[in-house]
């Protein structure tokens, strides 16, 4: 039971830059999910199964918020 500490692991994605996304599920709030190599990334406004392009607004250790870009 070794634990990995992923405090030094950077986010692959960075604020103000956009990316083409899949929204994977909702979260609890509504908000849906998509994924970066296994990061979490929350889109408000969208659905389960939407490909979108999406603005990344603000990047914290675990999970990104973004919106999407018309």
């Amino acid at each position: 039971m070794f634990k990995n500490s992923n405090e030094n692991v950077t986010a692959p994605v960075s604020e103000g830059k956009t990316y083409d996304v899949k929204i994977e599920d909702i979260a609890q709030k509504g908000d849906g999910i998509a994924r970066i190599e296994g990061y979490v990334i929350f889109v408000p406004d969208t659905a389960a199964g939407e490909e979108v392009t999406v603005k990344i607004t603000r990047v914290l250790p675990k999970y990104a918020f973004a919106t999407v870009v018309e």
